[in-house]
């Protein structure tokens, strides 16, 4: 087995597996606390100055000054409800795993990759880190476990993505978007963005 080091050279030698160039398909799930409100304008475009098409970038939206977004949600939630506010809904009330990855396996995936945490700081795990997580609030079940477990028992792979290095909010922290070291004005493209760990989740 290769070892790689934390190093953007070292990560790109990785080759790819056999396996995953036989895959034809891969399912990949957004899924969180943004699937509450499950909400974006229609006609905005990727890396847009005050908008996003994506609907998980809503907890970043809903605080910026004069996007639709803030707009939205103060017209349907009011001015009062914080994206946290949000978690109690976030039930997962028909949760079937095994529904989902019987399903994945009848369509023909290889694989399948749930969003384990965006940029919201809300992990789908159980994590000693914090205790804003889907195991102690909200659905309280581990999602990530749960999925994969199903997943594997019908003899696909699973991975979850973590996009935690640019965490937007962090309701553990005071200002407008949470987190002490995230610049406001979304993720950025440069080199010197790509390391830098901005999460306590």
């Amino acid at each position: 087995m290769s070892e790689y080091e934390p190093t953007w050279e070292s990560l790109g030698s990785h080759e790819l597996p056999n396996w995953f160039s036989d895959a034809k398909l891969g399912i990949f799930i957004h899924w969180g606390v943004y699937s509450v409100p499950a909400w974006a304008p229609t006609g905005a475009e990727i890396g847009g100055e005050n908008a996003s098409p994506y609907a998980e970038w809503y907890p970043y939206y809903m605080y910026e000054e004069g996007s639709p977004t803030m707009e939205y949600h103060e017209e349907t939630y009011g001015e009062e409800v914080e994206y946290a506010d949000f978690i109690e809904n976030f039930t997962a009330e028909n949760w079937d795993p095994d529904g989902w990855a019987s399903l994945f396996d009848d369509i023909g995936a290889g694989y399948v990759v749930l969003t384990g945490e965006h940029h919201d700081g809300f992990p789908l795990w159980d994590t000693h880190y914090t205790k804003y997580n889907a195991v102690e609030m909200g659905p309280e079940r581990d999602l990530v476990g749960d999925l994969a477990e199903a997943v594997r028992d019908q003899g696909l792979r699973f991975a979850a993505s973590y996009h935690a290095n640019y965490n937007y909010y962090q309701p553990g922290f005071d200002g407008q978007f949470g987190h002490p070291d995230y610049e406001k004005g979304g993720p950025g493209d440069g080199e010197e963005d790509r390391g830098r760990s901005t999460s306590t989740s």
